[in-house]
């Protein structure tokens, strides 16, 4: 009989045990539905302070350590170049900081100092017309982990279903929630001058085994290779410039120059009218109703067809 009230007690205790992990799972975002759609970004134009990384992207736990000790009542932001299912983990590349200011204001001197301080670098970018966007409950570190298994293939599918140009992908750490932000059009101004280093050092090798010369020592190479280096003067960099692998291929093709890319395949000229552009903006402000129609041509949304155009 004690015996049996032993085996009782503790499966009783197991029980428990086991509804309070389901409970804090269901806490930190396990239930949660994930809805993905596009239209207002979250935030406006930002300037954040940032240290560039190239590696697994499960390796940079230490510098939202180190941005959010520096001042803990900033939001944490990291930018991600690099689509991790494609590209080996020591090349994946990302910017991780916090944001520190937002809209029309300035970050005042002496936090730019602070963080320079401590190596950080400071970027400005303004908030672009349209984004593909999904957001999930931050309540716990368990929500982190959480949303990089369930949001981002929520994000890839809806990209690659409707073949769109959206890269590359933000995450901003916002009071009890992530958002997530993959921007529609000005792509470039979302670059790093970091990246623009990477491209070069990964395009010299190229460049030199593809020079060809001909007898008279005249260089033949292929004058309409296109170019990815991101310059940071120009504010409307393209699609084509940053990713050329974003044409009409997938990112299981063997074009080496489609792996630095965090947009999906088939950037066919997917219009914004076609996109379930509803909600609301950063502010309460509407966005974009699905039947309504831009007073133009979006120009800001980059493909290759309109690079070439």
């Amino acid at each position: 009989m004690p015996d049996l009230l032993l085996l009782g007690l503790i499966g009783a205790l197991t029980l428990l045990l086991l509804l309070t992990l389901l409970a804090f799972a269901g806490y930190s975002g396990l239930l949660t539905g994930v809805t993905v759609s596009a239209g207002s970004p979250p935030i406006r134009n930002i300037t954040m302070a940032y240290k560039f990384h190239v590696g697994s992207y499960g390796d940079t736990g230490h510098l939202f350590t180190e941005s959010c000790s520096i001042s803990p009542k900033l939001r944490s932001i990291a930018v991600y170049y690099d689509n991790p299912h494609t590209v080996p983990p020591e090349q994946c590349r990302c910017a991780v900081g916090s944001i520190l200011s937002e809209g029309e204001g300035s970050p005042s001197p002496e936090l730019i100092h602070l963080y320079q301080k401590f190596g950080f670098k400071i970027f400005s970018f303004p908030a672009p017309s349209h984004v593909v966007i999904a957001t999930f409950p931050y309540t716990t570190p368990i929500s982190i982990w959480l949303a990089a298994r369930r949001v981002h293939p929520a994000l890839d599918s809806y990209i690659k279903e409707r073949k769109l140009c959206a890269h590359p992908r933000l995450e901003i750490y916002q009071q009890d929630k992530i958002h997530f932000m993959c921007p529609l059009a000005r792509q470039g101004d979302f670059y790093v001058p970091e990246v623009k280093e990477t491209e070069r050092k990964c395009r010299e090798p190229a460049e030199a085994t593809d020079t060809q010369t001909d007898g008279t020592g005249a260089d033949t190479s292929d004058a309409s290779s296109v170019s990815l280096e991101v310059r940071p003067g120009s504010r409307e960099t393209s699609a084509t410039t940053l990713s050329p692998g974003a044409s009409n291929r997938g990112w299981d093709d063997g074009d080496n120059r489609s792996e630095h890319s965090y947009s999906e395949s088939g950037a066919s000229g997917s219009s914004f009218e076609e996109l379930d552009l509803e909600g609301e903006g950063p502010l309460g402000e509407p966005r974009l109703n699905p039947e309504a129609k831009l007073l133009g041509p979006p120009r800001e949304l980059s493909t290759p067809e309109r690079d070439e155009e």
